[in-house]
């Protein structure tokens, strides 16, 4: 942990760490070098009746000369500069085809395999990808059937190609040819924000940012080198990319799941002694659960890494008693280049819980006022901004939504409300547009969520403001209740009235089975809040 003492909200870039010139594609050689025999990826595969087992693995070596081969064979077909999207799951081609594109200078674009056409032709067009590479289908989505139908109606694809067609991918490949200079600030990724609040935008990113931050990431989580890790986190998304640059410069493992299923993971622990496991706090319910019913050994996990949203205290007690290890949360947002704050190995309940950790080292993180863009006091909310190495290079394409998320001064306006203590842990309180103006008063939903998930009858809550002739806007919560248990809301109203003033306590109580999620597997509170005023939960 940092040992400051600030008096305003405003946490200077950490000079412990230091900015490295890396690219992508070089770190992967540098690893190759310091470690060319130790396992860099694996692929899982297996179910329900069948075993689970690794399927594909590679080396460091191995995964250096596969993407060199395919670098080479792509600049045969396509120039330094341009951009390729990819897609699929995850697999190791996902991971080779990422170090190939990197490796030849292409910027690679990343896409849900669960869109359908209308979202796809959207990101090929915003983007200005010349390529496409899918994979046949994934969950009963037919990708390569979409794919053709889009492609055939867009001039600027020159190439649709089937990831797991290695003759359709490897053509051309010049063994003979150099590949080019990369800069560390040329842009590496182009990853579509998942649309919480609108059309998606493409965030582009640079060499130099997505590798820095990822390594800060592990860095901080310090997992047990040469041990593996386990992820079902999608590769399309920036925490899929966090991981695999992490992973790769601690020279830890990864083995991918091509979805997420609890039983195979804790399979996987125990059979392949899995020191770090990443997820969101579903994932880990989900875990907790599984092993209730079916304990497998899991004495190697070491650490436990979490974000995407936040995560209850009795969550956090739960993965102690199960694992033996603590939880580490993240905060960040793809615009950051992943991750912007973290928690530290050995911060308590209080941190974890109701904070997202310190900054990552070589960022300035501040909490300003969101029409002014003053300084905020301590504790006070406000919007989250930082600036450093890591801030996106552009949204493609769009100089008005650029210009509008960094500031004349470099701050990149993260849109999170949040607040910051004496020693820079910062508190987030939800989106600046979620924000609820009841009465002219403002409340902050993440506040009254993180209450709620105090309950033990609640395991996943959204709260969300809608319209009202007296108040301009009242108090909704939607709420997945625990496993056996019923929405109650005088209970619930109780448990609030005990716990945070009248006025933030909900007015409305939705109990629902599912949510309405973005492709990053975070609810579109926008949409419960249209659907509940269309009448859809009278």
């Amino acid at each position: 942990m940092y040992s400051v003492q600030l008096d305003a909200a405003y946490f200077p870039a950490q000079t412990d760490g230091m900015l490295l010139e890396t690219t992508v594609g070089g770190v992967l050689r540098q690893r190759a070098v310091w470690t060319p025999d130790l396992l860099a990826v694996a692929e899982a595969d297996g179910g329900k009746d069948i075993p689970v087992r690794l399927s594909r693995q590679l080396t460091y070596a191995q995964l250096l000369t596969q993407a060199e081969q395919l670098a080479r064979a792509l600049l045969s077909r396509f120039s330094p500069g341009e951009r390729v999207a990819i897609w699929a799951p995850n697999s190791i081609d996902w991971v080779v085809f990422q170090f190939a594109a990197a490796l030849a200078g292409l910027t690679l674009v990343t896409i849900n395999p669960s869109f359908q056409a209308r979202e796809l032709r959207y990101v090929l067009v915003q983007s200005g990808a010349v390529a496409l590479f899918v994979v046949s289908e994934y969950r009963g989505n037919p990708i390569s059937r979409i794919a053709a139908e889009v492609v055939a109606t867009l001039v600027q694809i020159r190439e649709l190609v089937d990831l797991e067609n290695r003759a359709a991918l490897f053509r051309g490949e010049n063994t003979a040819a150099r590949l080019p200079e990369v800069g560390v600030h040329d842009p590496a990724l182009m990853i579509y924000t998942s649309g919480t609040t609108g059309a998606p935008k493409g965030v582009v990113l640079s060499h130099s940012g997505v590798t820095n931050n990822s390594r800060f990431v592990f860095s901080r989580l310090d997992p047990p080198a040469g041990r593996p890790a386990i992820t079902a986190v999608p590769l399309f998304h920036m925490g899929g990319c966090v991981a695999v640059l992490g992973c790769l410069q601690q020279g830890s493992g990864l083995i991918l799941l091509r979805m997420f299923d609890p039983a195979a993971v804790l399979a996987l622990i125990e059979s392949e002694r899995a020191a770090l496991v990443m997820g969101v706090p579903t994932m880990l319910f989900a875990l907790l659960e599984q092993q209730e019913l079916a304990a497998r050994d899991v004495a190697s996990v070491k650490r436990v890494l979490c974000g995407g949203s936040m995560i209850a205290p009795e969550l956090v007690r739960r993965v102690q008693a199960t694992f033996g290890c603590g939880v580490q949360i993240i905060y960040g947002q793809t615009e950051c280049s992943g991750v912007l704050t973290q928690t530290h190995v050995g911060d308590g309940i209080e941190e974890t819980c109701e904070t997202v950790g310190q900054a990552l080292p070589m960022m300035d993180v501040s909490i300003r006022h969101p029409a002014t863009n003053a300084v905020l006091a301590l504790h006070e909310v406000g919007e989250i901004c930082a600036r450093g190495y890591g801030v996106m290079l552009e949204y493609n394409d769009n100089e008005a939504a650029t210009a509008a998320a960094i500031d004349a001064d470099g701050w990149l306006h993260t849109g999170d409300l949040g607040a910051m203590d004496a020693r820079g842990y910062v508190r987030i309180t939800g989106r600046v547009k979620e924000m609820i103006i009841r009465g002219g008063e403002n409340i902050y939903p993440a506040e009254i969520e993180n209450v709620l998930l105090e309950h033990p009858d609640v395991a996943e809550v959204a709260v969300v403001g809608i319209p009202d002739d007296r108040w301009g806007e009242i108090v909704a919560c939607f709420i997945k209740t625990a496993a056996g248990a019923e929405l109650n809301p005088a209970a619930l109203v109780e448990h609030c009235r005990a716990r945070i003033s009248p006025q933030k306590t909900p007015a409305k109580w939705i109990a629902v089975a599912s949510w309405p999620l973005t492709g990053s597997g975070k609810i579109q509170k926008f949409t419960l809040r249209d659907n509940f005023v269309k009448g859809e939960f009278d």
